[in-house]
């Protein structure tokens, strides 16, 4: 491909030999400096596909911002970095990553100091360039890495605002797993005749994967992962959960049920992912949970079982999902766990696979309890068959010599072995039928009906949309909130999709919006975290 001597060395030194689908199509399109639209999926080589060609058409002697990537999150903008510095090691080129929690002055310290390659979060991005820290007036090259992710957190203005920053006199490379209008419309507007690539997975689904589907009412999730953990022979298991609190709670209660988990999520820093991500590959640590964001890049070969314990939004999530096992050759199993309200999404993803997913019963108390004696038994069984137990047996030939029978003396010590299984109770799952408490689905064109009606009301204390918990900002039109700004900050900060929540109210001193039921406890337990244009928020119910 013609990279420079120093990037075909740092690509030698991490051990790449051949280019991804993704590599080879967008690299040499780069090269000649073509604007692009990549539409792929996570885990395909992304990042190289853009940073390789960045780094090539840099010029290091010039001390100024040559090229800008945006990123949905700060897990991601890290994970970017990451790329770059690994394939520029050898160019001295300066990169800085910028987000929101980390302190301005460090950031804005490294930018007066000069970089030539910035990758950062939209808010942030923005927050600088307002503070005229940020100056994109030398930008050639320009990325929007994950797009559709920035447009479901409600980035899309000020990605807008962000791009009418940059000279006009730009290549632009925009990377997308789906392609909605509005990243669509982005597009036509900001880019110059982009050559579009489109890499399909290989196989939507791996041969090799078993994939089942379990029905449980979404109160019983981790009754029926627990349940499920006691009777899969796991070697080491992932577990996708959608939001970094579920990540931290469910992998607690997993450890408290006798299944060590950990979380990994973007609230963890570089190091201790690394750390984390090792003792995973070294099945010291057998269970991982991730939201999506923070398994991405994850490459670990082994992994016996994935679990959706919450079903993914979009179809293509599901099969980058389960692909995490059945690698190399090897067997694997895809587990998800689904509501009856979220049936139709298991559908949908049924059709796009062309595959159907077994939904199968869940284990009985019964069966795991059977399970579990013939655990024991088959323990037993392997020590009675090394005949190593010379000191054990000094022991039991006492105890009989003193009266005792030997066969309660072999009962009393399986009940001793089993002492550790109190600490497992086996909870109870209620039933459920596929037609329980089914989701009434609202076209978004009766949705945007409905907010208009909201936004009429004088006094919107409750929400009108079935589902929803109306919930209120102490700031206001006063402060000049925008609904991108509510939605931005909510969605980040509270690990929400942005797409859920619903209707939005701008008053003078204060805002309304609208939240789905089931995630409004999540959003007001990270109350001390929200920011909007580096004001602090509360929120609370209206």
């Amino acid at each position: 491909m013609n990279l420079r001597p120093q990037l075909v060395q740092a690509v030698g030194d991490l051990g790449f030999e051949d280019p991804t689908s993704i590599q080879t199509a967008a690299i040499p399109l780069l090269l000649s400096g073509r604007d692009v639209i990549g539409q792929a999926q996570t885990g395909t080589g992304k990042s190289a596909a853009f940073a390789l060609p960045l780094l090539h058409q840099l010029d290091p002697a010039t001390n100024q911002i040559q090229g800008l990537v945006m990123a949905p999150t700060r897990e991601l903008a890290l994970q970017v970095a990451q790329a770059f510095e690994s394939f520029g090691c050898h160019l001295g080129v300066r990169i800085l990553t910028v987000y929101g929690g980390q302190a301005y002055a460090i950031q804005k310290k490294a930018l007066k100091k000069g970089v030539h390659v910035v990758i950062g979060t939209p808010g942030r991005l923005l927050d600088l360039i307002r503070q005229k820290a940020l100056d994109l007036g030398a930008v050639r090259h320009l990325v929007l890495d994950e797009a559709d992710e920035m447009l479901s957190m409600g980035f899309i203005e000020d990605m807008e605002a962000i791009l009418s920053e940059v000279p006009a006199a730009r290549q632009t490379a925009l990377f997308s797993a789906t392609l909605p209008p509005e990243i669509r419309r982005l597009a036509g507007r900001y880019m110059t005749s982009p050559e579009e690539i489109k890499i399909d997975q290989e196989q939507r689904t791996v041969a090799a994967i078993e994939q089942r589907a379990y029905l449980v009412h979404g109160d019983d999730k981790l009754a029926a992962l627990t349940r499920l953990f006691e009777m899969e022979e796991i070697t080491s298991a992932l577990i996708f959960a959608r939001t970094r609190a579920e990540t931290g709670r469910l992998a607690n209660e997993l450890t408290l049920r006798g299944f060590p988990a950990e979380a990994l999520n973007g609230d963890l820093s570089q190091d201790a992912r690394e750390r984390i991500l090792e003792r995973f590959r070294e099945t010291r640590n057998k269970v991982l949970v991730a939201t999506d964001v923070a398994a991405r890049g994850l490459d670990i070969e082994d992994i016996s079982h994935v679990f959706n314990f919450d079903i993914p939004q979009f179809k293509e999530v599901y099969v980058h999902r389960i692909g995490r096992t059945g690698r190399a050759g090897r067997s694997g199993v895809a587990i998800t766990l689904v509501t009856p309200a979220e049936l139709w999404r298991l559908r949908k993803i049924e059709g796009y696979i062309q595959q159907k997913i077994d939904m199968v019963p869940l284990p009985t108390i019964e069966e795991i309890q059977a399970r579990r004696e013939n655990q024991v038994l088959d323990r037993l069984q392997v020590w009675l068959n090394r005949g190593r137990c010379r000191k054990e047996r000094e022991m039991v030939e006492e105890m009989v010599a003193a009266g005792s029978d030997p066969v309660e003396i072999a009962a009393s010590a399986l009940k001793m072995a089993r002492a550790e299984e109190k600490q497992r109770p086996i909870p109870p799952i209620r039933d459920v039928s596929a037609d329980t408490g089914r989701e009434k689905r609202v076209s978004p064109r009766r949705r945007d009906a409905r907010r208009r009606s909201d936004k009429r009301e004088s006094a919107p204390r409750l929400s009108h949309e079935a589902g929803m918990v109306r919930l209120a900002l102490n700031a206001g039109r006063e402060q000049g909130i925008r609904p991108q700004d509510v939605v931005g900050s909510i969605a980040y900060f509270a690990d929400i999709p942005g797409k859920s929540i619903g209707a939005i109210r701008i008053e003078d001193k204060m805002t309304l919006v609208d939240i789905p039921a089931e995630l409004v406890g999540q959003v007001l337990a990270n109350n001390q975290n929200y920011q909007i244009r580096n004001q602090s928020i509360s929120i609370e119910k209206a």
